[in-house]
């Protein structure tokens, strides 16, 4: 008996041996995420203030398009437009918590996780589409973008969305900074840009965006600043008179998600989800450019007016944000690693 009791002890030790071999070794790359083959039908909702007929809300139909082909309908998005799903700042701490949420953000409330990320929304940072390219696939924004990951749980999927230079909108022209003072003009909330606006002589006031139209009627703000792409797809040409042309911001945007919900995806479908959502970004950002000429000409039909202005006393008016929120030093670093002067 003890002989037989003897023999067993040894099987279960060699057992115990080889499954511990056998569970030692991991897959390469997430060890967190799932087998590509599992099965399982993953599903993420795209959330946006923007509305149906904003050219970026195409650009998110088209990434739902090609992810689930590149996936074989195993990873579905859903674009939810509008708001549907609640403010940009509540969507993304949805995402942090683990919710199958995204939602298209920007430097200024990426700020809020990881400062340095703000000085991409700073006024005439960039001046242009290609400027702002640089910086946003420069080392330093992959240090950003990891820092996101580590200490936040946010995972940037790309941040190449360009939605085109943001202009000053008003019932009365503004040709130089002193034209703002006592104007009461929307703006995003993050500090980046409420201290650009304050610094160019206006008074920032902080709303969702689908809300201007109907705050316009109701003369709650005396204006807003806005990109084309927003601008004409919400009508404010019905309740606004002028169109004065600072591209004080080159607005490039981002779509994040939450680390957690990313860790739960196969490996190929992360890889998937990653390049197609970069490429689809390029794409659309040279469809913005070409429709924002196009916006422009269709508001001046409708009646608005585009003012010239003086740009050179807008930047150096501007330029003041960059000590307030000790942007400078940044700016110079930057400027250095992109080879802008």
């Amino acid at each position: 008996m003890k002989k037989f009791l003897s023999v067993v002890l040894v099987l279960a030790m060699v057992l115990v041996v080889m499954t511990g071999c056998s569970g030692g070794s991991k897959p390469e790359g997430n060890e967190n995420s799932a087998p590509a083959d599992d099965g399982k039908v993953y599903t993420l909702k795209m959330s946006t203030q923007l509305n149906e007929t904003h050219p970026m809300v195409d650009g998110f139909k088209e990434l739902a398009k090609r992810v689930e082909e590149k996936t074989n309908g195993k990873l579905k998005i859903e674009v939810y437009p509008s708001a549907q799903l609640g403010s940009d700042e509540d969507v993304i701490e949805q995402a942090i918590q683990g919710v199958n949420v995204a939602v298209l953000t920007d430097g200024g409330r990426m700020a809020n996780y990881v400062k340095e990320m703000g000085i991409i929304g700073m006024p005439y940072f960039a001046d242009g589409y290609d400027d702002i390219l640089k910086v946003t696939q420069s080392d330093i924004f992959k240090e950003w973008e990891d820092q996101l990951v580590k200490e936040d749980g946010i995972r940037v999927l790309s941040f190449n969305w360009y939605d085109g230079a943001r202009h000053f909108l008003t019932n009365k022209p503004v040709t130089k900074p002193a034209d703002l003072n006592g104007l009461r003009i929307r703006t995003p909330g993050a500090p980046v840009w409420s201290e650009s606006i304050k610094a160019m002589g206006a008074t920032p006031v902080s709303m969702p965006w689908t809300e201007v139209y109907q705050a316009m009627q109701q003369k709650a703000i005396d204006g807003a600043e806005g990109q084309y792409t927003a601008t004409y797809t919400s009508r404010l040409y019905e309740v606004l008179k002028y169109i004065d042309k600072t591209s004080h911001f080159q607005l490039v945007n981002g779509i994040i998600v939450g680390e957690k919900w990313f860790d739960t995806l196969p490996e190929e479908y992360q890889k998937i989800l990653l390049e197609e959502t970069k490429a689809v970004a390029a794409e659309n950002a040279q469809l913005v450019m070409k429709l924002s000429d196009e916006y422009e000409k269709k508001m001046v039909e409708k009646g608005m007016k585009v003012v010239n202005v003086d740009i050179n006393a807008f930047k150096a008016a501007a330029d003041k944000a960059y000590d307030v929120l000790g942007y400078r030093e940044l700016r110079e670093k930057i400027y250095a690693e992109i080879g802008k002067k």
